[in-house]
């Protein structure tokens, strides 16, 4: 119940999250919500797809693809409301952050207990929809250029494999994946961390 409510909360937020950065752009509505809906369900459908899991649970199961459409258009209808609330959105967003790192390592898992697939799959569920939005608004995916983002879906999904190779589950894997990730996200906007980058010659 935890995991399907931060999915909620991860899907509104995505959502959001891609629904402005096409109102930014200048985009129209369907762009919007095209936008919206890529960024909240992307990463998901990449999992299923590199899984084989076809046709993917974002597309099928309705409550998720309607819930990133209502959030996208209520967006796009009062997106001068949500140009205001910056904070409560971030935290939103890592909380989905979590979410999806934790669900998509779990899925993961549940096929091939691989620790490059568990931890791969857990990452590209939860960073997969901003990598889309970021390459259809034209620029290049924030995930790759700054920002401590992936790194955190990176070490949650990490933490999964090996709680659940250790054999601690009964959702305890789960739960603590995702607020590791969630508060490595937190720390890390607090914090201002970024990864090294290679120093340019002047």
């Amino acid at each position: 119940m935890i995991l399907e409510i931060a999915n909620y909360i991860g899907i509104i937020a995505f959502a959001i999250s891609g629904s402005m950065k096409g109102i930014k752009k200048g985009m129209d509505l369907l762009g919007i919500l095209v936008l919206g809906f890529s960024t909240a369900l992307g990463g998901g459908v990449i999992a299923d797809l590199l899984l084989g899991k076809t046709p993917p649970t974002n597309l099928t199961y309705l409550p998720y693809p309607l819930t990133a459409l209502i959030s996208s258009l209520i967006t796009f209808t009062f997106y001068k409301i949500f140009a205001n609330v910056g904070k409560p959105l971030l935290y939103a967003d890592a909380i989905g952050l979590g979410a999806f790192a934790a669900s998509g390592a779990s899925l993961a898992y549940s096929i091939d207990p691989s620790p490059l697939l568990v931890i791969m799959i857990g990452s590209v569920t939860a960073v997969g929809g901003g990598v889309i939005r970021d390459l259809l608004s034209n620029e290049i995916p924030l995930v790759l250029s700054r920002e401590f983002y992936a790194t955190a879906a990176i070490l949650g999904s990490s933490i999964y494999f090996i709680l659940r190779f250790e054999g601690i589950s009964n959702y305890y894997d789960i739960i603590i994946s995702f607020i590791v990730t969630s508060l490595l996200r937190i720390i890390a906007m607090k914090m201002n961390w970024e990864l090294p980058k290679a120093i340019k010659n002047k």
